[in-house]
C-alpha cells in the first residue's frame, strides 16, 4: 500500500458545527459512567464459579498516588510492568462482549469484574519468567494496544474481557500508553502514542527474541493502531525487516489517515505480517476524528469495496472485515470488534491461530458468513448468499470463491452477480 495517496477519492465536506457539537456530546456521554475509582484494589480472593484472566500489563504511564488506580494518564519515565489477575462473573450472569463495571466498591464477583491480585514486575527477567509460565503449547503471544480516551483500568478490564470471551490460545499481554481519558485530550493522546513507540518496539523485539515464543499477534484499537504501526515501522527501518515471529497484525477501528497508513505499510518491506482490518462506515468516533484531522479518510471508516481501496488492499494481501451492518450496544459503533461475541470468537479462534478468514472457513450458512463484494442488489434465491449476514470479508480468495458461487446460481442471477461484485 505504498501508493495509497489517493487524490481522486470523494471529498466529504465538513459537517456544520451544530452536528459536530452533537457528535462531540455523544462522545462525552459514551465516556461518562458511574464507575467508581479504585477498581484495581485487589480483593485477594477468588469467588466460586468465576473465571480468572491473568494479564501482563506494560505501561509508559506515570504511577498514580490514588489507591486502586495504579497509573495515571500522565507520561512516565520508564516502561513498567505489572501482573494483574481479573475475575469475570459466571457466563450465566453476564453478556459476552460486555465489561460489567461495579457500581460501587467492594465489587460483587458474581455480577462484576473484580481485581483479584496486583503484582509489580520488578525487572526484565521477572517479566520473561511470567511469559514463560503463561505460554501455551502453541507458543503464541497476543499483545493488545488500546485506543484513545482510555484509563489504565479501562484497558485492563477490556482486554480481560476480550481474552475471556475469545478463548484465545495465547499468553495475554497489554501495552497501555498515557491517555488522559478525555475527548478534549485528543492531541495529548496522539502525542503520547509517539512518546511510547520506542518502548513498544523494544518490548516487541524482546518478546520475539525468547526461544519459547512461537508467534506474536499484535491487536490494536483506534488510536493505538497508530502506535502499533509506528513501532513496526521503526523496527523495519532499524533491522531491515519486522521480526519474523510477529505474524499477525489486527487493526480494529483504525484511527489512521489512509495516506499515512500507506507509507507506514510500505516501510515494513516485502515480508510483512498478515494484516486484518476491522472497519465500519458508521463509526461515529472516527467521523469526529476525520473532521479534526484535515477531513482525510480514516482507515477504519472506509468502504473496502470502493476503489481505489479495493484494489490496493487486495494487492497487498490485507484482509478487511466490514462490520458496518453489525449491530452492537456501542452507541458510537467504535468497539464492535470487542462487543460482538461472534467477532471476538473469530479473533480468538481463527485470526490469532493464523487462519486466513475467507468463505472457505466461514461458511455461507454460519452466523459469520461472508457477503458479496460491493452493494448487493439481489432478488430471489440470490439474496440469501449476498445479504444474509452482517459481516463482509474482502480478500482475493473470497472474491474468487464468490464468482464460483454466483456462476452456480445460473444465468438468471448473472446481472445480479455483476452489480454485486463489480466485475
Amino acid at each position: 500500500m505504498g501508493e495509497l495517496r489517493i487524490s481522486d477519492r470523494q471529498a466529504c465536506p465538513l459537517s456544520r458545527w451544530p452536528r459536530l457539537a452533537l457528535l462531540t456530546g455523544a462522545l462525552l456521554l459514551a465516556s461518562c459512567g458511574g464507575r467508581p475509582d479504585g477498581v484495581l484494589i485487589p480483593s485477594g480472593t477468588v469467588a466460586t464459579g468465576v473465571s480468572e484472566v491473568d494479564l501482563l500489563v506494560a505501561t509508559t504511564r506515570a504511577p498514580s498516588e490514588t489507591p486502586g488506580v495504579l497509573y495515571s494518564g500522565e507520561r512516565g519515565v520508564n516502561l513498567q510492568m505489572t501482573e494483574i489477575t481479573v475475575s469475570i462473573p459466571p457466563d450465566a450472569k453476564r453478556k459476552a462482549g460486555q465489561v460489567q463495571w461495579p457500581k460501587h466498591l467492594p465489587a460483587d464477583p458474581e455480577k462484576d469484574f473484580t481485581t483479584v491480585s496486583v503484582t509489580p514486575i520488578q525487572d526484565a527477567p521477572q517479566a520473561r519468567a511470567w511469559l514463560q509460565a503463561h505460554l501455551p503449547k502453541s507458543g503464541r503471544v497476543v499483545i493488545f494496544v488500546h485506543g484513545f480516551n482510555n484509563r489504565y483500568e479501562d484497558a485492563v478490564y477490556r482486554f480481560a474481557q476480550i481474552v475471556h470471551d475469545s478463548k484465545m490460545d495465547a499468553a495475554p499481554v497489554i501495552f497501555t500508553w498515557p491517555s488522559r481519558a478525555s475527548v478534549f485530550g485528543y492531541n495529548y493522546d496522539k502525542e503520547s502514542t509517539n512518546y511510547s513507540r520506542d518502548a513498544l518496539e523494544e518490548m516487541l523485539r524482546r518478546a520475539a527474541s525468547l526461544p519459547n515464543v512461537g508467534e506474536i499477534t499484535i491487536m490494536a484499537h483506534s488510536m493505538g493502531t497508530w502506535l502499533a504501526m509506528e513501532a513496526l515501522r521503526q523496527m523495519a527501518i532499524r533491522d531491515g525487516h519486522v521480526a519474523p515471529k510477529i505474524q499477525q497484525v489486527i487493526l480494529a477501528s483504525p484511527d489512521l489517515d489512509v495516506d499515512v497508513f500507506g507509507q507506514q505499510f510500505a516501510a515494513l518491506g516485502k515480508q510483512t505480517p498478515n494484516f486484518t482490518l476491522f472497519v465500519s462506515q458508521d463509526d461515529r468516533a472516527l467521523a469526529l476524528s476525520r473532521r479534526i484531522s484535515g477531513n482525510v479518510d480514516r482507515l477504519g471508516q472506509i468502504n473496502p469495496a470502493d476503489e481505489p481501496y479495493r484494489s490496493m488492499l487486495e494487492g497487498d494481501g490485507i484482509t478487511v472485515l466490514d462490520l458496518t451492518k453489525l449491530k452492537s450496544g456501542d452507541r458510537l459503533n467504535h468497539g464492535k470488534f470487542a462487543e460482538s461475541p461472534e467477532v471476538v470468537q473469530l479473533i480468538g479462534q481463527r485470526l490469532i491461530d493464523g487462519q486466513t478468514v475467507t468463505d472457505s472457513n466461514v461458511g455461507l450458512g454460519d452466523a459469520l458468513g461472508a457477503v458479496a463484494l460491493g452493494t448487493a442488489q439481489t432478488v430471489g434465491s440470490a439474496a440469501s448468499i449476498a445479504v444474509s449476514t452482517p459481516i463482509a470479508i474482502f480478500d482475493a480468495d473470497t472474491r474468487r470463491s464468490y464468482n464460483d458461487q454466483w456462476k452456480r446460481l445460473g444465468t438468471a442471477a448473472g446481472g445480479t452477480m455483476q452489480s454485486a461484485t463489480g466485475q
